[in-house]
């Protein structure tokens, strides 16, 4: 396999050892037919640029995954709730001769699933009143709040902000069934008050943002649903209600090309890490497409200007799927 066009990698911060993140995914055809697909939780170590498997999500049948679901940490434990039920289904592609795999959807799930990374037990928790998935999702004062839902508000995302919870972006069920009325503003709920408020204008596009993360008091995003990565960072002005962009991150750091042949990334999510944003981004390339690519960058947002570092890519067997965004647990 010929080089890849990323930019010089770069140690990781020592200070960023009592850190680790967490992600989901699931496999995106059946390998074999002895094997099953199902989900995993991978840890990735910022502070060594190495990624190892942690466990499986249990209880789930075989040939079947979970995506969309919200996995949140709370102390050391991480919390897998709700989620889309998909069953891996093979089809034979008759032109090209091979096997082509997709996923049909089974069931919407309810089910909260709580895993001890001191004792990597698993247990189960009160379930949710209402089954959703890709629904907004925060942590605040050891409590999980949840919003929306793809039968209420797709595609929302949720984050903490000055001491109240907003729920930003989506798309509101309108009068038919398969009707959706774009929603261009964000919700807060004032956890004092127990009530919801609506922020007019806070996300005036009518594409919902892929994430929302929350730095020293600041809000970035750095695309939407449709296109995760946009080019560079932008940060929300909470007194003049725009978002705008990042000085110094509209660098071009994901590869495209490989040896002038495309590449295709399967995964992109951001998390926050101190005062990074860390971005955990995955790759199959054209000439070798069993093989996933694994490339991590960070961006510093307490820097003047701003400053981007890569880190070494680093190559895996098999073609993998982000089934949520990652989350961030840290280390006393």
């Amino acid at each position: 396999m010929g080089s890849l066009s990323f930019p010089a990698p770069q140690s990781p911060e020592n200070s960023t050892s009592r850190y680790s993140i967490f992600a989901s995914f699931s496999s995106t055809s059946i390998v074999t037919n002895d094997s099953t697909v199902t989900n995993w939780i991978a840890c990735y170590d910022p502070s060594n640029n190495t990624w190892s498997y942690v466990t499986s999500i249990p209880d789930l049948p075989e040939n079947h995954v979970l995506k969309d679901l919200a996995m949140v940490s709370i102390s050391n434990s991480i919390y897998i709730i709700g989620g889309r039920l998909c069953r891996k289904e093979k089809t034979q592609n008759a032109q090209y001769e091979s096997d082509e795999f997709f996923d049909s959807d089974i069931n919407v799930l309810s089910s909260v699933l709580r895993y001890d990374i001191n004792s990597n037990q698993w247990s189960k928790c009160a379930p949710l009143n209402v089954p959703r998935y890709n629904f907004a999702y925060v942590v605040k004062d050891n409590k999980i709040y949840v919003a929306g839902g793809q039968s209420t508000l797709g595609s929302a995302r949720g984050v903490t902000w000055q001491g109240k919870i907003h729920v930003v972006g989506g798309f509101v069920q309108g009068g038919g069934f398969s009707q959706y009325v774009d929603r261009c503003s964000a919700e807060m709920y004032d956890t004092s008050r127990g009530q919801w408020d609506l922020v007019a204008g806070m996300w005036q596009l009518d594409v919902p943002a892929n994430e929302i993360v929350e730095i020293n008091g600041k809000l970035f995003s750095s695309g939407d649903c449709l296109n995760a990565w946009k080019g560079h960072i932008e940060v929300y002005d909470g007194k003049l209600n725009i978002w705008y962009m990042v000085e110094g991150s509209q660098k071009s750091i994901f590869p495209f090309e490989e040896n002038g042949q495309p590449i295709h990334r399967l995964y992109l999510t951001m998390v926050p890490v101190g005062t990074h944003l860390y971005f955990l981004a995955g790759y199959r390339t054209v000439d070798n497409p069993s093989m996933t690519i694994s490339v991590v960058y960070a961006f510093d947002t307490s820097a003047t200007g701003g400053e981007w570092k890569s880190f070494e890519p680093i190559q895996e067997e098999g073609e993998r799927e982000l089934c949520s965004h990652c989350c961030v647990v840290q280390f006393s």
